[in-house]
């Protein structure tokens, strides 16, 4: 299958690379030319806790317009641009392409079925870090166990087929991935998790497992947990507090050294985060269904403060 990466930044190019060693043949989409030149003539250096691969063969890409028509496109922009990015998307998209969403947070399902009928979406998730710390060059932080999960927000035959495809190629690549025939519980677990972590380092400048281990900024944690759990409940998921109890030495064990998404966001690149599909997300749902979600609205305000003055902000001189 010929397969598109719409934003191919760290977490896109991750994935990426992971399929183009499971067979995959795969169109990156980015607007970072350097990234996208280089893969072109090189290929992608890959790191992971197996080794370190030089997937090629890559074809890259300033615009999905130069693409042509794609079996699956595989949206990995930020989910508070997907609205903005679609509109250029659309050339690539032909009457039976899946389109996925991998990306982080909750609603983007939502947002996608303003362009496409409902049974040719895919939503999910990795269960990693990831970092771009040069063009060409991408690291993946997997968690043990499946590290990559999705499933139809409508059954259709040709998206059982993707993702089929898609969880054949992943694995053969070395990323161990499941379909699930009600994929929500792993969103919004996945949601409430970044939730949690993905603001806290950022506000406290701490790496995950200071975060962990610390008395208060796990505290934090906990309290967005477990607001987000009960949320979840409350839109007719399962309970997800027993996993999310088991989640937290995972994380702290193997992301401990890591600054998650949103801390890169804000506090290297001074690029806007997705906390508006993360805790204020979470917040709103929890409004719709009359749950209290005081530390996620709290926290949701704090990390909108911060990403509206970049510039304004204290520098050391």
């Amino acid at each position: 299958m010929k397969i598109a990466m719409i934003g191919s930044g760290a977490a896109g190019s991750v994935f990426a690379s992971y399929l183009r060693l499971g067979g995959a043949d795969m169109y990156l989409v980015d607007l970072n030319k350097a990234h996208m030149d280089k893969v072109a003539a090189d290929g992608m250096i890959f790191r992971t806790p197996d080794g370190e691969f030089h997937p090629t063969g890559f074809h890259t890409a300033y615009s999905a317009a130069e693409i042509g028509v794609m079996d699956v496109i595989i949206v990995m922009v930020k989910s508070t641009q997907t609205d903005a990015v679609m509109p250029g998307v659309m050339p690539a998209i032909g009457p039976d392409t899946v389109v996925v969403s991998l990306q982080n947070g909750l609603g983007n399902d939502d947002t996608l079925k303003k362009y496409v009928p409902a049974n040719r979406i895919v939503c999910g998730n990795g269960v990693m870090g990831t970092e771009l710390p040069e063009p060409g060059v991408c690291v993946a932080k997997p968690e043990k166990g499946i590290c990559m999960q999705f499933g139809m927000v409508e059954p259709s035959e040709v998206s059982y087929k993707a993702c089929m495809y898609m969880k054949d190629t992943f694995t053969a690549g070395g990323c161990p991935a499941a379909y699930y025939d009600d994929i929500r519980p792993y969103i919004w677990k996945k949601a409430i998790s970044n939730g949690g972590f993905n603001p806290v380092s950022t506000i406290l400048r701490l790496k995950m497992g200071i975060v962990g281990t610390d008395d208060n900024g796990a505290w934090l944690v906990w309290q967005i947990w477990k607001e987000g759990c009960e949320v979840a409940k409350a839109a007719g998921v399962r309970d997800l507090w027993p996993e999310m109890v088991e989640e937290m030495p995972k994380l702290v064990a193997h992301l401990g050294n890591y600054y998650p998404s949103m801390a890169q966001d804000a506090l290297m690149f001074k690029r806007q985060t997705e906390i508006s599909t993360l805790n204020a997300k979470i917040a709103e749902y929890g409004a719709k269904y009359g749950v209290p979600t005081p530390v996620n609205e709290t926290i949701s305000k704090i990390m909108l403060a911060i990403q509206a003055h970049y510039d304004e902000q204290y520098q050391e001189k």
